[in-house]
């Protein structure tokens, strides 16, 4: 194991403090104040150095982000039956000049390519909207109508995007559509689309990849809450588009705030190399579980050499872990199903086209593309794994590890959306857990507890503030957010530190390339200036109305996550469940939630018989409801006790983040 430097926080603050209070207490804090600040002259020489780095004379993902356009509207702005826009390009109008000193100009560069939109011919048959969402969405000309792949985020997203079309290329029906893979950006648009109705009766079949419900519905639900308001962080909708606010997340400019729908597929793809024809169109389907989500397949259209990639590949960096919070994604099989795409259709394909960003064209160029996309996640998940084996932490890891050069200098694998550094986290969280084996941080005190004890030892919260001006004026950004923030952490209404903590963190935002690391740093620098921000206009809908498609056992265990057992801690019974086609135990253990399907027991201490809406209606608190869809026999105490403890998510919506 390799020898590690280890320093003490605790005491080179100490230490310093100590000098300072015996030195000048004469504290610069003239510009603490809730402005937001023009870019430092380390911002500025930090954004430099990126030309450097970078080849901006290559224009080749302009060309391709362009190439093929057949008609966009001179402005976009997509509206609610409200009148609230809830996606509009032209807050982005500013992003026709050069990158200013507050923008990272590679992630400005980005901006630009994401700011394209548009109808565009992707090959013949092949046609794409994009730019009218996070999401692209994809038309496909079959024999008699159009087959549609991935109806974006919002139901006013994609029937804008459909309006465009059909100006264009004609009002054909929808014969079929595609969810290629489990995220809200890619089927909370479909009823802008389709009707329902006509899903149902097998009218239009909607094909996804077979276990995509469940993690449509559990993925975005068990902690939908939680990564709902990261959302927020990671989107930027608690900002405003500009300069010195939000700009692309890599993948797309943001996040639509309109409707959000769902429909459950009515055909499911098993196995790679099935095939389906559709309208007169075959689809020969590859899967991909476990890569940028859960399930997710890409599909190959022969009769055109065309490869969908769905969201394993893209014009950016991805995410083998996403700061709003996900499952970890396995980086190797990441890598591992890309090359199977090599081996099965490499040799063949004219274009490739995914869900996020542009196409690329050319045999030579797909090859290189989809290697290169499967070299960079290889690379991160092998090499922390030997530095993991060579005794290194996570944290360590973070900041050791960088891209090969040449890697480095690709386009399409800079870091817009994904990191290097916290996708290797991601890697560590997958092999090891949190936990880096120093068994000081088995119990570590709460961030709040540790600050307390941080500034009683330092014993001059005034004294470090004048360090950490200091050190602010050293350009030394990360440091100051770190120690301001456990002042802020010790007492949330020290107005000077929280000031100083948001400007530190908004220098860091201004250098950043990935588009949610910028958001991350500048919402928090945002709420820290003027509190945690509440209003409902800044968050998404989120899955809409999926949480209806929920299965009985779904909901069994959402409910175990909703009840607070603290507060039911000596509550046992069981409760024979009836539904009109399955039966179910639930057994509560000490406010425990188990169940059984299935099953029934005799001597059950009261039996409960409804439909999936009464067992709705349990999670979402509704006793009204409750009482006309659950009928009791037995003892009816037991639904009334356990609702008693059954959180309600919507007055946790607005956890504070970036203070106690």
């Amino acid at each position: 194991m390799k020898t590690k430097k280890v320093t003490s926080l605790l005491m080179a603050v100490i230490m310093a403090v100590g000098m300072a209070a015996c030195g000048s207490q004469e504290k610069n804090t003239a510009k603490l104040n809730a402005d937001p600040k023009p870019a430092s002259r380390f911002t500025v020489d930090s954004n430099k150095q990126v030309y450097a780095l970078l080849d901006f004379s290559d224009k080749s993902e302009f060309d391709n982000a362009t190439k093929g356009l057949i008609d966009a509207p001179d402005t976009l702005e997509i509206k609610n039956a409200d009148g609230t826009t809830v996606w509009s390009q032209s807050a982005y109008a500013f992003l026709e000049k050069d990158a200013p000193d507050t923008a990272n100009p590679s992630l400005w560069r980005n901006a630009q390519l994401n700011h394209i939109y548009g109808l565009f011919e992707v090959t013949d048959g092949i046609y794409q909207v994009r730019g009218y969402d996070m999401t692209n969405i994809t038309f496909i000309k079959g024999e008699t109508g159009w087959i549609i792949v991935d109806p974006l985020m919002s139901v006013e997203c994609s029937g804008a995007a459909f309006e465009l079309l059909k100006k264009n290329l004609g009002d054909y029906p929808v014969k079929a559509v595609i969810f290629s893979h489990s995220h809200v950006d890619h089927f909370g648009g479909i009823k802008g689309i389709v009707d329902e109705a006509d899903v149902v009766s097998g009218k239009i079949p909607l094909i996804a990849p077979e276990g995509f419900e469940h993690y449509a519905v559990s993925e975005n639900v068990y902690a939908g809450n939680a990564m709902g308001r990261r959302a927020s962080y990671q989107y930027g909708t608690l900002l405003e588009a500009g300069e010195n606010g939000s700009l692309s997340i890599g993948i797309g400019m943001g996040q639509s705030r309109g409707t959000a729908s769902y429909i459950s597929p009515t055909v499911d793809i098993r196995e790679t190399g099935e095939k389906k024809n559709i309208d007169g169109i075959e689809f020969e389907f590859q899967i991909t579980p476990g890569t940028e989500a859960p399930v997710e397949m890409n599909f190959w259209i022969g009769s055109m050499n065309a490869l969908w990639m769905a969201e394993n590949c893209t014009g950016t960096m991805h995410n083998l872990y996403t700061l709003r919070g996900a499952q970890v994604r396995d980086g190797n099989a990441w890598a591992e199903y890309i090359m199977e795409t090599v081996t099965m259709y490499g040799d063949r394909a004219d274009v490739v086209f995914q869900s996020h960003n542009w196409p690329h064209w050319g045999n030579d160029v797909i090859r290189d593309y989809l290697v290169n996309t499967a070299a960079a996640y290889k690379f991160i998940n092998d090499q922390t794994l030997l530095y993991i084996n060579e005794g290194y932490t996570e944290i360590e890891i973070a900041d050791m590890i960088r891209l090969p050069e040449k890697l480095e200098k690709v386009w399409y694998t800079r870091q817009y959306y994904g990191t290097v550094s916290h996708n290797s986290k991601a890697v560590y969280e997958k092999y090891m857990g949190w936990y880096d084996g120093n068994p000081v941080h088995l119990a570590e005190l709460t961030p709040t507890d540790y600050a307390k004890k941080m500034v009683e030892y330092l014993g001059d919260r005034e004294a470090v503030m004048e360090l950490a001006n200091k050190d602010f004026e050293k350009g030394e950004y990360q440091w100051v957010a770190e120690i301001t923030n456990i002042l802020v952490f010790d007492d949330p209404t020290y107005t000077e530190a929280r000031y100083l903590c948001a400007d530190a963190l908004e220098q860091l935002g201004y250098q950043a390339e990935s588009g949610p690391w910028r958001n991350v740093y500048l919402c928090a620098a945002q709420e820290l200036r003027n509190g945690t921000n509440s209003d409902p206009s800044t968050r998404a809908s989120g899955v809409g109305d999926a949480i209806a498609h929920m299965t009985p056992e779904m909901i069994f265990d959402y409910l175990g996550i909703l009840v607070d057992t603290e507060k039911v801690s000596d509550l046992s019974f069981t409760a024979n469940i009836v539904l009109p086609a399955e039966t179910y135990v639930l057994r509560v253990v000490n406010g425990v939630i188990l169940y059984q399907k299935n099953a029934s027991l005799k001597n059950a201490d009261v039996t409960w018989t409804t439909n999936r809406a009464g067992l709705l209606a349990v999670i979402q608190k509704n006793a009204d409801a409750v009482s006309k869809l659950i009928e009791q026999t037995g003892d009816k105490t037991c639904l009334e006790k356990l609702m008693s403890a059954v959180t309600v998510m919507n007055d946790y919506r607005y956890f504070n983040i970036v203070e106690p």
